[in-house]
């Protein structure tokens, strides 16, 4: 099976995608820090840095799965909610490019703020539009805890799939087992030069983490978010004014601050994935990405509603 993402980021979606099954034909994204931390990772993927607005999809017609992350902030409780209205709704241009590409399915993640009241005639016209096109459609908020990663991210889902893939489409079950604490999954690495301090950090840190606030170009930095973020983080026993450079060393005393790696593994990327550009693209690329096990396990499952699909196909024909 192969994909076509759409808004790919730093690659969170796509890695979920790539543990399902799916192979890329081409990932789009506009910010040239995040096209080349996907090129670092992954050379033979096909990145195509440009605006989607401007992007012709048509050359990937009868590609499997479309996919994506559009952007957040016409949706996010930390801007005005503008929806349709903001110029930075790629919707529609999701839309366009699924009717260039006539896809087997879509999955399009987006954050908790879509589903409010205020957009529910807007969720509704995305779905008509997709059923219009021949598709069954649905939405499903997520909390990526359910699926191992160590932070309360809520995450809204939708997905449209041909009807016959969609006989088989079961959403994914949470996990019955609790992710780590921060505390248990940034150990070694704010004891990696020896501090002191780490163990009884450890212990203090004993939830997980608040949703992590990559923030937007025009806002955001490298802190952990707004005022109400840095009082959750500090019950944490971690400073969310800034990121550090470096994990603590041996004689560190205070309130340490996370380095971009540990925002990194709290959002679910695996310790070898590499990113490029400096400390603020870095990290908005991190605290942005669509957390890969929560992309796994939805795209697994539209990925097996395929398969299924496809096999009753080969069994008709053979009948």
């Amino acid at each position: 099976m192969n994909s076509l993402e759409l808004c790919a980021g730093a690659g969170g979606q796509a890695q979920g995608l790539e543990r399902a099954g799916f192979q890329h034909e081409a990932l789009v994204e506009i910010d040239t820090p995040a096209c080349n931390t996907l090129r670092l990772n992954r050379p033979h993927w096909n990145v195509i840095e440009g605006d989607l607005t401007e992007f012709d999809a048509r050359p990937f017609r009868g590609v499997d799965l479309v996919a994506g992350g559009v952007p957040c902030p016409p949706f996010s409780k930390a801007g005005k909610q503008l929806g349709e209205g903001d110029a930075r709704d790629m919707f529609p241009h999701a839309i366009r490019v699924v009717d260039e590409t006539r896809p087997q399915a879509v999955m399009l993640e987006n954050v908790r703020g879509l589903f409010d009241d205020v957009f529910v005639d807007y969720r509704q016209k995305i779905s008509r539009q997709l059923r219009a096109l021949g598709y069954w459609t649905d939405w499903h908020l997520f909390n990526a805890a359910d699926f191992g990663v160590s932070q309360l991210r809520p995450r809204v889902v939708f997905v449209a799939l041909q009807c016959d893939v969609a006989e088989h489409f079961r959403w994914p079950a949470p996990s019955l087992k609790l992710p780590p604490t921060v505390g248990q999954l940034l150990h070694d690495l704010m004891h990696m030069h020896g501090w002191r301090g780490a163990d009884a950090w450890r212990d203090l840190a004993n939830d997980i983490a608040p949703t992590l606030v990559g923030g937007s170009k025009k806002h955001g930095g490298p802190d952990l978010g707004p005022t109400r973020s840095r009082q959750a983080w500090a019950t944490l026993g971690v400073d969310g004014r800034g990121l550090a450079d470096d994990a603590p060393a041996a004689d560190f005393v205070g309130i340490p601050r996370l380095t971009v790696r540990m925002c990194a593994r709290i959002q679910g990327f695996p310790d070898d994935w590499q990113f490029v550009g400096k400390k603020t693209p870095i990290y908005r690329q991190v605290g942005n990405a669509f957390p890969p096990p929560v992309a796994h396990a939805v795209s697994a499952e539209i990925a097996a509603a395929i398969e299924k699909a496809a096999a009753v196909r080969v069994h008709r024909r053979a009948a």
